[in-house]
């Protein structure tokens, strides 16, 4: 009997790296997508390519996408990265979001695993130590979730697909737990909206900031910044 197949979304950052370990436990035919969408921190897909090959996943699709329509973002267009407050990181929506991102991703997705028969989507999306980004919280994968139902083929016939988002509730310093007990090497991971042309993160925007204090929960250095010494 054929194992399941599961779409997931790797974007090469920390809590992509940790659903996709989560998927790979679940016994998935993992199929693992990114996007190239404009973003200035496009080292994150060479990333999503070591994390692929460190946890074995084989079938890993990059998509590129035309970044006009995502323009608007501090991410994809001109503009500082700004370095907020860490007290108040998530009370309000940042620069660095990009326009309905989420909602194109899961589309493609979803286009994808009709395509792939797969039964599953898989999102790192976090709604508790996040940047504040209304894609990322419980309505709205429950609001995609009903579009899957009503909107697909395989919603209508009653084969179901499932958007799964197991991080949603979790602390960073938890996803970041499990990532570890998955086998989860974050060290290969980019989760920097700033960082210097050889990867080296900004340690100043609000995806580090966020990083970093999860690592620091548990009493751990990122593993990324390792790297640079």
């Amino acid at each position: 009997m054929s194992r399941p197949t599961a779409i997931v979304l790797v974007s090469g950052g920390l809590d992509s790296a940790t659903v996709l370990a989560m998927a790979r436990a679940d016994d998935q035919r993992c199929v693992a997508v990114s996007f190239d969408y404009g973003q200035r921190h496009r080292c994150e897909l060479e990333a999503a390519a070591a994390l692929c090959s460190s946890l074995g996943v084989a079938d890993h699709r990059t998509v590129r996408i035309d970044p006009a329509p995502l323009a608007g973002s501090t991410l994809t267009g001109p503009g500082p990265v700004p370095s907020p407050d860490a007290s108040k990181i998530g009370q309000s929506i940042p620069a660095t979001y990009v326009p309905a991102r989420n909602t194109v991703f899961l589309s493609l997705a979803l286009a994808m695993a009709e395509g792939e028969a797969a039964d599953r989507i898989y999102i790192g999306a976090n709604a508790v130590d996040y940047s504040g980004y209304p894609d990322c919280r419980p309505a709205f994968i429950e609001a995609f979730q009903e579009v899957v139902d009503v909107g697909t083929k395989a919603g209508v016939e009653g084969r179901g697909i499932r958007i799964e988002a197991p991080l949603l509730r979790l602390t960073k310093a938890q996803i970041i737990a499990e990532g570890l007990r998955l086998g989860v090497d974050y060290g290969l991971t980019s989760s920097c909206y700033n960082p210097a042309a050889d990867g080296k993160p900004c340690g100043l925007c609000e995806s580090c900031m966020l990083r970093m204090a999860g690592f620091a929960a548990l009493g751990m250095e990122d593993p990324r910044l390792a790297v640079w010494g």
